[in-house]
């Protein structure tokens, strides 16, 4: 298969480009992304592109994928719901469209939220946005997928950008243990996301809820 990974350089988007590197039924990867996803991997072709709005100087290179997993996504604290929607909902759905254009028969597997509010009527703006995000992809001509990880525990060694990550990464490897006892379909990994990706993309089931939550990935990350 070919794959294309948004994302690539973030915690949850590292770890499933490392996924695809190690499992043989993907043969290339092409990671899309404002800075270089740093591996020189014989399966990566590593595309730097500034304008996430505007595919058409690389659309030659992303022609003949079967999946694309979008991973690119930033969190709401500080910002406001315009810029918060540029960010999560324009960028998500300016690459689904070009590829629905140009790989129509590709799976798309877009990782959201566990609170992602489908309905768009929350009062909490980053649920809202979400939702509408995750209603949009699902009416174009692609297989989607959405991903609502609850708790995600990181993969070992995770590029970590801020010092709250660090801090965030040191309580999560304490956390999981319990987590999964008090909460067994609200946790997952960020190795299991990957897995599961890849799984949508090789078998693509027909399930009648694209919606899959934490219990799903882990599910299909065994498959």
């Amino acid at each position: 298969m070919k794959v294309i990974v948004f994302g690539a350089t973030g915690m949850v988007g590292n770890s499933v480009l490392l996924e695809c590197l190690d499992d043989p039924r993907i043969g290339t990867v092409v990671t899309v992304g404002r800075n270089s996803c740093g591996s020189t991997a014989p399966k990566i072709v590593d595309i730097v592109h500034r304008d996430l709005l505007d595919y058409s100087a690389i659309e030659a290179d992303l022609i003949g994928a079967d999946a694309c997993f979008f991973c690119l996504g930033v969190s709401s604290a500080g910002m406001n719901e315009a810029d918060y929607t540029h960010i999560t909902g324009d960028i998500t759905l300016a690459a689904a469209t070009t590829l629905s254009r140009l790989n129509p028969q590709m799976v798309f597997v877009y990782v959201s939220g566990e609170s992602a509010d489908s309905t768009e009527t929350s009062k909490t703006m980053w649920k809202r946005v979400r939702g509408a995000t995750e209603n949009a992809l699902l009416t174009l001509p692609l297989t989607t997928y959405i991903l609502r990880p609850g708790f995600i525990r990181p993969r070992p060694g995770s590029p970590s950008k801020t010092w709250w990550y660090k801090l965030f990464y040191q309580a999560s490897v304490l956390l999981y243990p319990l987590l999964r006892k008090v909460w067994p379909n609200g946790v997952t990994t960020s190795e299991n996301i990957g897995k599961a990706m890849i799984s949508l993309a090789a078998n693509t089931p027909d399930l009648p809820d694209r919606v899959l939550r934490s219990d799903k990935i882990n599910e299909f990350a065994q498959a």
